[in-house]
């Protein structure tokens, strides 16, 4: 069995999907090629309706592509996997469960030798992580947007996965409470190691939060652009306004529109 260290991280084959419609057959990957190396950090942007959601499907393995293969950890993926963990724009927190309770579900679908006590400590541990000491027993209703969004990181933690995807978590939060949660992305990435996919519509977003950004063409996508952003030990959100960070903006939103152009030209 491999040791973690000489793990791959995920890696996106030749992949194309299409999906069939009312209409016909529908082409939304075409021949995409990722590697993200273990514990490396990649987000994905590129026009909507390009595919971005489609490939968090295939990584996680709840869609099979059409060609092509993914592989995660040097294995190929066939089925869902308890080693990836998500996080969505919506928490879907569940009402009658308190925030402890939600943040321990994974435990309780995901085989694991842990007490009910070894759960509770795990998810309180990841819960003082992200500064919500005090609200265990509070209900989802109880919290404010950004508050319910960092108890969904926790859970999609809790089980330690060896991959974590996040489909445009912070889309839907304020200005302020977005940026505050991309510092606790960074505390938890460096406390809670995984290899990571990031999907999201903020370029700077992206730039902040990862070490390489891709950008999908317009449908049927493929690679476009990459961009290597070359993360600090201790980001600070002032960077964003550094010539480095601005000249990267001004690339990525200019090949954002070459893929939009395309995109239209082949509708």
């Amino acid at each position: 069995m491999n040791s973690r260290r000489n793990k791959d991280g995920i890696i996106i084959k030749s992949v194309s999907h299409s999906y069939k419609t009312d209409t016909g057959v529908l082409p939304v990957l075409n021949n995409l090629n990722i590697k993200i190396p273990y514990n490396g950090f990649t987000a994905v942007v590129g026009p909507s309706g390009c595919g971005k959601s489609t490939l968090t499907k295939l990584i996680s393995g709840l869609l099979k592509p059409d060609t092509g293969e993914v592989w995660l950890n040097n294995e190929k993926v066939i089925q869902p996997k308890p080693i990836v963990g998500m996080a969505f724009q919506n928490p879907v927190l569940l009402e009658w469960r308190n925030i402890l309770e939600n943040v321990i579900l994974p435990l309780e679908i995901v085989p694991n030798k842990l007490s009910q006590l070894e759960k509770e400590k795990r998810a309180r541990s990841l819960l003082s992580l992200v500064g919500l000491d005090g609200f265990e027993n509070k209900k989802p209703s109880e919290l404010s947007g950004g508050m319910r969004q960092r108890a969904s990181l926790c859970r999609a933690l809790v089980h330690k996965p060896e991959v974590l995807i996040l489909d445009e978590p912070f889309g839907a939060l304020d200005a302020f409470t977005r940026e505050d949660l991309w510092q606790v992305m960074h505390k938890l990435r460096k406390e809670e190691p995984f290899t990571g996919v990031l999907i999201t519509h903020d370029l700077r977003e992206s730039i902040f939060l990862t070490d390489e950004v891709i950008v999908l063409s317009g449908r049927p996508a493929t690679n476009q652009y990459e961009i290597k952003t070359e993360q600090s030990d201790n980001p600070k959100l002032e960077s964003l306004f550094e010539p480095k960070s601005i000249e990267m903006l001004k690339n990525l939103r200019h090949q954002i529109e070459i893929a939009q152009d395309n995109q239209g030209n082949k509708s």
